[in-house]
């Protein structure tokens, strides 16, 4: 048996010694997943219609009309069962109207293959609402904007209040720390985010004015700075949503 030759017996070990380091050193990063949040405008179970009277005073009497609709989600997260993840900069402003009655949002290089919640808040993280830092779609110069004392406001709906021949505003700008709502909704399984994955919310317009509590839209036909008037609101608009299920 002709023997090895030393130069053969090194070039083996070099390469083999640089296989083992590459092993050691190399690792794989985690998975960059992307997750789009797709929320959709309804009411009452029906797709949202601008600029009509079509929706019920639900405690009182005429009919309503929406012109505007927009509010701000933030502080998106995702756990699941390798982790957590929390978007980074995360202030959104979801916008309806007659032409878009949904609207995205894209969370990008999510380091996780699964979740079984996610949680956002409706409104604004009292540290950022009280910053004049732009960051995600914070803009202080923006017509969401009030001043320092009061931040940013979270909802606004306006619209038209037809009671007979006679029209009268609808204006609900709400803000104010205290009437963020943190929102927490589970899976019943794992859902796999391997690619890009999808999940969808609704948003029932209706439940602002009709949900824990049920207001009379004659009496109460402006919300902006009366902190009881837009705590009540709060408590509705934090049941404005609802997760559609696969």
């Amino acid at each position: 048996m002709p023997a090895v030759k030393p130069q053969f017996i090194n070039i083996l070990l070099v390469s083999l010694l640089g296989l083992t380091a590459w092993h050691a050193i190399w690792k794989p990063g985690p998975p960059s997943n992307q997750l789009r949040l797709v929320f959709t405008a309804e009411a009452d179970g029906e797709d949202l219609v601008f600029d009509q009277f079509l929706y019920k005073n639900p405690s009182g009497p005429g009919q309503f009309r929406v012109q505007n609709f927009r509010f701000y989600i933030s502080n998106i997260q995702l756990s699941g069962e390798d982790g957590a993840y929390v978007e980074p900069d995360s202030y959104h402003l979801v916008r309806f109207g007659s032409q878009n009655k949904d609207f995205s949002i894209e969370l990008s290089n999510v380091p996780l293959k699964s979740y079984s919640s996610l949680a956002f808040s409706v409104g604004i993280d009292e540290p950022a609402n009280s910053s004049i830092e732009p960051r995600g779609d914070l803009d202080p110069n923006s017509q969401m904007a009030w001043n320092w004392e009061v931040g940013y406001k979270f909802v606004v709906f306006e619209g038209s209040l037809k009671m007979g021949e006679g029209i009268q505003p609808l204006v609900y700008h709400v803000g104010f720390n205290e009437n963020r709502r943190d929102l927490l909704f589970t899976r019943p399984m794992e859902e796999d985010l391997s690619g890009t994955s999808e999940v969808s919310f609704k948003v029932d317009v209706m439940k602002l004015f009709d949900s824990a509590s049920v207001l009379n839209l004659a009496q109460l036909q402006s919300v902006k700075f009366d902190r009881q008037d837009a705590r009540v609101l709060a408590e509705n608009y934090s049941r404005m949503f609802s997760i559609e299920e696969n």
